[in-house]
């Protein structure tokens, strides 16, 4: 061979050589097919919970313990991913029945095939497909299940938390437990708020309402002395003031004086100028939310600047794609969000809003409910380290408690 031709040989097997390495350069840059849309929905599972009777406790206008159930949602895809979501009732036991018929006869249909990254297109399709009973009520608690289990793919399919995903802002939330419930004796109540302190809280919420203002009064006092005077106490009438502006109003003023750090749900959702009239006349932060469905509603009570404090529940406001808009809103109206309810799906959105300040939680010593449990360290729970949601139950306790 002459010298050119061992010069042509050589630059022409260097040239292979440099286009195969890119080659694989390119394939190893690129996420693997699931990650690329390349994925479809194969099949959407119900399972029903229930659970036995437990502890008893009240606030207001409830009782709870005798009845609760859940519904798990998953998604089975066609790249082996499983997305999961779930919906408790706290007091409902048919509950988890209708919701989880929701799913299986309408939902259902309209999602297998579809790809799991078109969440917002999803969606409208499912509002579309429940547009007869309207998006409100238990079918958006079936609406919101299959959003979150849709999200759960989405971040296992990339291998990242969602709230990355989301676009991440805090790498812990502040926390308050709730703990200050109506007990039978006094001494439950205090026993309560002491061992949330001693894990390690550093701002409890209690309810108010049920009784005399002298009640709440004392309610109040015990709890600031026990979690320690200069930390938030939040107070929580759960609607009992309905139709009652008057007295919503005066005991408002008694909380504000004693130092609450927020007046949650004097009113039912429909009183919405009530709301709008106890914000303009208190001091004290105005908190509510979680019995609005959809962006629309919470659109209404910021525009009759009727809350101060934005508290969307992640059944009934919609899931991350609807809880997302709500907290974009709420970040133009210059308003805080907080989320009602605790668990992982709830921090991960938490965790990408700017505007976040607190998620409702109790004890996650011993939670035994999702895969992945929650830290909290210096009053701050943890973002969540596990791809997805976070929103996986443990297969023993799915099991325990299966219908």
């Amino acid at each position: 061979m002459s010298i050119n031709n061992r010069r042509s040989f050589l630059r022409a097997s260097l040239s292979l050589a440099s286009a195969a390495i890119a080659g694989r350069v390119v394939s190893a840059a690129l996420p693997p097919p699931a990650a690329r849309g390349q994925i479809k929905i194969r099949d959407v599972e119900t399972i029903l919970l229930r659970f036995p009777p437990g502890r008893v406790t009240a606030d207001a206008i409830h009782t709870f313990g005798p009845e609760r159930g859940g519904v798990v949602v998953k998604i089975h895809t066609d790249a082996g991913i499983t997305g999961w979501g779930y919906s408790s009732f706290g007091m409902i036991r048919g509950g988890p029945n209708v919701v989880g018929t929701i799913i299986k006869e309408e939902l259902r249909p309209a999602l297998l095939g579809q790809d799991p990254f078109f969440s917002k297109k999803l969606r409208a399709d499912l509002w579309q497909t429940t547009e007869y009973h309207s998006v409100q009520g238990v079918a958006q608690f079936a609406i919101a299940a299959v959003d979150i289990a849709l999200w759960d793919v989405c971040g296992k399919a990339l291998d990242v938390p969602v709230y990355r995903m989301l676009g991440g802002f805090h790498q812990a939330i502040p926390a308050y437990a709730m703990v200050g419930w109506y007990y039978e004796t006094e001494d439950e109540y205090k026993r309560a708020i002491a061992v949330a302190v001693d894990e390690g809280f550093k701002a409890v919420k209690i309810k108010v309402g049920r009784g005399s203002l002298e009640e709440d009064i004392r309610r109040i006092e015990l709890a600031k002395q026990l979690v320690g005077k200069d930390k938030p106490v939040m107070v929580d009438a759960n609607q009992v003031f309905a139709n009652n502006v008057p007295e919503a109003l005066r005991r408002g003023r008694a909380y504000q004086q004693l130092g609450a750090f927020w007046y949650e749900e004097p009113l039912p959702p429909y009183q919405r100028e009530g709301y709008a009239e106890l914000a303009a006349a208190l001091d004290i932060d105005i908190a509510t939310g979680e019995n609005l469905y959809t962006k629309y509603e919470f659109l209404d009570y910021m525009q009759r600047k009727a809350m101060d404090i934005v508290q969307p529940d992640n059944r009934r406001a919609g899931g991350v794609t609807e809880w997302m808009e709500i907290a974009a809103l709420a970040d133009a109206f210059g308003l805080r969000v907080a989320s009602h309810g605790g668990g992982p799906t709830n921090v991960h959105m938490l965790c990408s809003m700017p505007n976040a300040i607190y998620l409702e939680t109790g004890s996650v010593k011993n939670e035994t409910t999702y895969q992945e449990a929650l830290r909290l360290v210096d009053g701050k729970i943890l973002a969540p380290q596990t791809p997805g949601m976070g929103s996986e139950l443990r297969p023993e306790f799915v099991e325990k408690y299966r219908v």
